[in-house]
């Protein structure tokens, strides 16, 4: 930025005025409020640690503010030095006999002018006289050709540096022409300057070719002009503009010399700041790199003496005593953590085993519970909480028959036989959910072979004994249908004919055997629609996907039994936009009629167990669907769910209905799965002021979305 500034100024014109000084000075300026804030940063940053203590930071501020004392007092003396040598020059500049040389330059340089012009003029008005008054004693009127000879006439009288002489008329056409008086000489003037003449002479200042013009009108001659030029000394006129504009800078700098001295002033200030700024900032980099090397080591100091012996500094380059004394600390550092490090180790061997057995623990999806030998639970890890239901916190200290008595029988048998583990089998219900586990026991002992407690283990495996019954009575059904359905048809036709064909045989016993053969045939078609119940079961068809409405679906279940349940209240709640998905729609419908005809049959079962209450049968379905998701809630006030071996609702020919086949729920599960979902059977919400729970069907499938409403939609609706 200075090399720019001197450039500038000795390549332009210094004064106020100048622009391009004015840009320069701004950009020093910028530079200027560059520096600075850089500057204040890292005094803030200096105030910052100073304020936090931290390590270094004192002697950091002080080394900063010698070394910005240093850079700041003599860059001030220079700026004062030279303001005041600037200002003397300024006094030689605009002194007395500078200014009288001047104005007498601009008076020579006037002098000339005028004497040129007043000679012109001069001139021009002799020859006007002379041709008016030609053509005032004549008594014939002159003409234009006679004026050629009055100009030869009058012309040598005034041969004073003549140069041309013209006779024009109002348009500047030349009328007459005096001696050595060319066309191609000839400038003509404008007819506003030829107007203008009329009030007074018109002299025209032709530096081009080095002459004065002069016009004015002849008086006794109608639309007559009189034309002149004479030639002056070109560079004496020069030298006259040049004193001109001299004079005019020369008074203008004058009038502006306290600007001029202000704004030089100023530069010199940029100039002084920007040199002390940067000087500043070069000193703080300086005092900061000084420093920071032993601001670290003594903040490390501090941190080993609070324990950290893990705690390393930047080693700096070089091979001067503050290098050494990091290196050496460091040295120091990792000596020290080496021997703490082995008098630990063993302590933390054993909590690394601990971590790894809790780890194990807390991992596996089985339940484990540690006894000692008095049964005491020792350990339980987070699954068998969920599976039990426990209290991690409230488990440990219990006995084995408090906390899970269903294991009892199982733990006393290891007990007999401490060298025998049991397995088997457990139905176990814990919050209104019943369940199947794998329950394994037994027994723990040291490398001595001394006992020294149990390992009961166990894993819900409610969803396989569910698959395993599912499947083995799907083979069932396969084979009852298989056996049943031949002989259904011939035992049918069989009884038919024999009513046909001995009825009018038996006279008035045909009644009789027309009863005996309709026991045959209706047992008969009871038997083909549990033949065909076992064949749904056993062979589910594949599902035929396509895309279909849900909303619509479960509004058809509900309107399909509503009409065959005139007494029960059927209430629709959740999500009423269409919820598309790929379906089966006649498998789910199917599913759908299935769990709102069992929530019907419950409240029919309730009302006749207490025909003593006032009940008012509901079923509730709510629809819900969030991330993709639809959940289906079948809700009733009914019977509810029973008490014992819940977990197998779901497996075939389970039922707690007198005319149920125990299929329904197999088949609506498997229509479910076959969709990707979930159903679950859970206890229903109190309804209203009701003293008893009902049941609740929950579907979960996957894969649905809302279908966006669309104007045409909305409008159609």
């Amino acid at each position: 930025m200075v090399l720019v500034t001197y450039l500038a100024l000795s390549s332009f014109k210094l004064h106020s005025t100048s622009v391009t000084l004015r840009l320069i000075v701004l950009a020093d300026l910028v530079y200027v409020l560059v520096v600075t804030a850089a500057v204040s940063q890292r005094i803030f940053s200096i105030i910052s640690a100073r304020r936090a203590q931290s390590a270094g930071s004192r002697l950091h501020s002080r080394l900063s503010a010698v070394f910005a004392f240093v850079a700041l007092l003599p860059t001030v003396l220079v700026a004062i030095f030279a303001t005041i040598t600037l200002n003397i020059g300024l006094e030689g500049w605009f002194s007395e006999r500078v200014r009288d040389v001047v104005g007498a330059s601009l008076s020579a340089a006037e002098a000339y002018e005028a004497e040129q012009r007043n000679d012109l003029i001069s001139d021009l008005q002799l020859m006007s006289n002379f041709l008016n008054q030609q053509q005032q004693r004549g008594t014939n009127r002159i003409l234009d050709a006679d004026l050629v000879q009055l100009l030869g006439q009058v012309q040598p009288l005034v041969q004073r540096g003549l140069k041309e002489a013209y006779v024009i008329d109002g348009a500047g056409n030349i009328e007459a022409r005096g001696d050595r008086s060319y066309l191609f000489g000839y400038e003509q003037p404008s007819i506003e300057s030829i107007a203008e003449s009329h009030t007074n002479p018109m002299i025209f200042q032709d530096w081009t070719n080095n002459e004065f013009r002069a016009l004015m009108p002849l008086d006794a001659y109608v639309n007559r002009y009189l034309y002149i030029s004479r030639t002056v000394d070109g560079d004496i006129l020069g030298l006259l503009d040049d004193t001109k504009e001299t004079v005019a800078v020369y008074n203008q700098m004058e009038n502006e010399r306290g600007r001029v001295l202000f704004e030089l002033a100023l530069l010199y200030l940029g100039f002084a700041v920007i040199v002390i700024m940067s000087a500043i900032w070069i000193g703080l980099v300086f005092a900061e790199r000084l420093a920071r090397p032993v601001g670290r080591l003594a903040g490390a100091v501090q941190r080993v003496g609070a324990g950290d012996l893990t705690v390393r500094v930047r080693e700096e380059q070089g091979d001067d005593e503050i290098a050494m004394l990091g290196r050496v600390f460091n040295r120091m550092t990792k000596q020290v953590k080496k021997q703490r490090d082995d008098l630990i180790e063993a302590h933390e061997e054993t909590e690394s085993r601990r971590r790894l057995f809790d780890s194990v623990l807390s991992g596996v999806t089985a339940g484990v519970i540690g006894l000692n030998r008095n049964g005491e639970v020792e350990v339980v890890n987070a699954a068998a909480a969920r599976l039990l239901n426990l209290d991690l916190a409230d488990a440990i200290g219990r006995s084995l028959e408090d906390l899970v008595p269903e294991f009892m029988h199982l733990f006393l048998q290891v007990e007999l036989k401490p060298n025998v583990a049991q397995q088997q089998e457990v139905n176990l219900k814990r919050a209104g959910s019943a369940e199947v586990l794998l329950v394994r026991i037994a027994s723990r002992v040291n490398a001595d072979n001394v006992l020294e407690g149990y390992v009961v283990t166990f894993d819900d495996v409610t969803d396989l004994v569910s698959a395993q019954r599912m499947a083995a009575w799907g083979d069932v059904a396969r084979r009852i249908a298989h056996e049943i359905k031949n002989p259904l048809t011939p035992i049918q036709l069989s009884a038919e004919r024999v009513r046909r064909k001995f009825s009018p045989m038996l006279g008035d016993s045909a009644a009789e055997l027309a009863e005996y053969t309709d026991v045959i045939i209706r047992q008969t078609n009871d038997l083909r629609r549990i033949v065909d119940e076992f064949s749904k079961f056993a062979r589910m068809p594949q599902p035929e996907l396509k895309k279909c409405d849900l909303t619509q679906l479960v509004k058809d279940a509900i309107l399909l039994q509503q009409t065959a349940m005139e007494e029960t209240k059927f209430t629709l709640s959740g999500t009423n936009a269409p919820i598309l998905g790929e379906f089966d729609e006649t498998m789910i419908m199917q599913a759908l009629t299935n769990l709102v005809k069992n929530a019907g049959e419950a409240t029919e079962s309730y009302a006749s167990a207490h025909p003593e209450q006032k009940y008012s049968p509901e079923i509730r379905v709510l629809v819900d669907h969030s991330d993709g998701t639809t959940r289906i809630r079948i809700q009733d006030n009914g019977i509810g769910l029973p008490e014992q071996h819940r977990s197998r609702l779901f497996e075939p020919y389970v039922t707690h209905r007198e005319s149920g086949t125990g299929l329904g729920l197999s088949i609506v599960k498997k229509i479910i799965e076959e969709h990707g979902g979930t159903l679950e059977l859970n206890d229903a919400p109190k309804f209203g002021r009701a003293s008893h729970v009902g049941a609740e069907a929950c579907i979960t499938l996957p894969n649905t979305r809302i279908e966006q409403a669309t104007p045409e939609k909305v409008a159609a609706s």
